[in-house]
């Protein structure tokens, strides 16, 4: 934890990876003790800044995310956690990802990418 800038609310963002593809599946935050109990168990265990609340990936979904590795970016302020997530959804809108709105770098429109499965 020493290496880590956490922001004034203790957080920290994480960008979540499937290990074996590259694939960025979300971000999301995590404080001290999340960060904690997910090198414990290796279930991503995230903080959601909108329910005060720990929240364990999967645990009502079933779509869940094991960690494989985690990295601190180079300033101590972000990290990349690579898992194995099991289940198709890592989005809570059902997609495979969070990352389904694209901007057309043309027009500037913000559009759904139909590609991501829902």
């Amino acid at each position: 934890m020493k290496n880590l800038t956490f922001n004034e609310q203790g957080l920290i963002p994480v960008i979540t990876q499937q290990y074996d593809t590259g694939k960025v599946l979300m971000l999301a935050w995590m404080n001290a003790e999340s960060i904690r109990r997910t090198l414990a168990t290796r279930a991503m265990t995230y903080w959601s800044r909108s329910r005060q609340a720990f929240w364990v990936k999967g645990e009502s979904s079933g779509n869940t995310q094991t960690l494989k590795l985690m990295r601190i970016d180079c300033d101590g302020d972000a990290l990349l956690c690579q898992v194995d997530q099991q289940g198709g959804a890592a989005c809570h809108t059902l997609r495979s990802n969070c990352f389904y709105f694209e901007v057309d770098t043309v027009s500037s429109n913000v559009v759904v990418n139909e590609s991501i499965p829902l």
